[in-house]
């Protein structure tokens, strides 16, 4: 997990840095992906040419045609039917960890940064006890007691990517918790939710914005690996990486592209989130 310090910034972002986004060339065609990956993951299941889970194995490992461009997979079915409907699963399970990640680590940097002290402490001691427990191991754990899916997968990553997020923002809150503004705004009587969120959030917004779209990225590699492993999606559910664990053998039969699509697939949509994240902590004035 890459983590990133916020250079101190005022309660304003500067008139020039506001009115770009700064992403360049390599940034804009990452956001195209990724918007497009978002747009197949809404409609997918309602534009696949045929039913993503039917089986024909007489038509197994068959290469593409007019009907079929992808051609079939192991089990005989559409290639580019289950990539189509596989999207929602395998981008809705990366949300849902970077959403409930990112408001609890949030709520948990804004309490530790501003009361400091024990309570800081407290939430620091905390964050470092969960950091103890890897990711694949709270999965697996999730897994017997809940039984594979998607969502004990989620909770699983969830848990284990919160202290870092939490330790992230925690600094960037501590840089701007004592910038002389909010000070003053203490002193003018504001009141400490007005405070959190009209001053100290947006403050860091950028830093989290980008950290966002970066743990998204290692979230959906996580998920296609636990899928993979048989802790996640259960297949015939249509998932890239389902896709990847079912296929892998027609690699070696000579029939890469089942699991090949699946595979850019995650590919592209990871590395266009990290370089779009890249970018926006750059634009936001964060560094290494």
């Amino acid at each position: 997990m890459t983590l990133f310090v916020a250079k101190p910034t005022g309660p304003r972002l500067p008139n020039a840095q506001r009115g770009r986004l700064g992403l360049g060339s390599a940034g804009v065609i990452a956001l195209v992906i990724v918007i497009l990956a978002a747009i197949t993951a809404v409609v997918g299941v309602w534009i696949t040419p045929h039913d993503p889970t039917a089986p024909n194995l007489s038509y197994a490992w068959i290469g593409p045609d007019a009907t079929y461009w992808l051609g079939y997979d192991v089990q005989g079915r559409d290639v580019l039917s289950r990539v189509l409907a596989g999207a929602r699963s395998s981008m809705l399970g990366p949300l849902v960890v970077v959403v409930v990640c990112m408001t609890i680590g949030v709520l948990l940097a804004l309490v530790a940064a501003w009361h400091g002290g024990l309570i800081d402490t407290l939430v620091s001691s905390g964050m470092d006890i969960l950091f103890a427990f890897p990711a694949i191991l709270l999965a697996a754990l999730a897994a017997a007691v809940f039984g594979a899916g998607l969502w004990p997968a989620v909770v699983a990553l969830t848990i284990a990517y919160t202290p870092y997020v939490a330790r992230l923002l925690r600094g960037a809150m501590l840089q701007a918790r004592n910038q002389p503004y909010i000070a003053a705004l203490e002193v003018q009587g504001a009141s400490v939710p007005s405070i959190w969120f009209r001053h100290l959030l947006p403050n860091v917004l950028p830093l989290v914005v980008a950290q966002s779209t970066i743990l998204f990225g290692y979230a959906m590699i996580d998920i296609a690996i636990l899928s993979y492993l048989g802790l996640g999606i259960q297949p015939p559910a249509p998932d890239w990486g389902v896709m990847v664990s079912e296929n892998q053998s027609g690699i070696l039969q000579g029939y890469p592209l089942p699991a090949f699509a699946a595979s850019v697939c995650i590919v592209a949509v990871v590395v266009s989130m990290n370089l779009l994240g890249e970018r926006l902590l750059q634009a936001s004035g964060g560094r290494r």
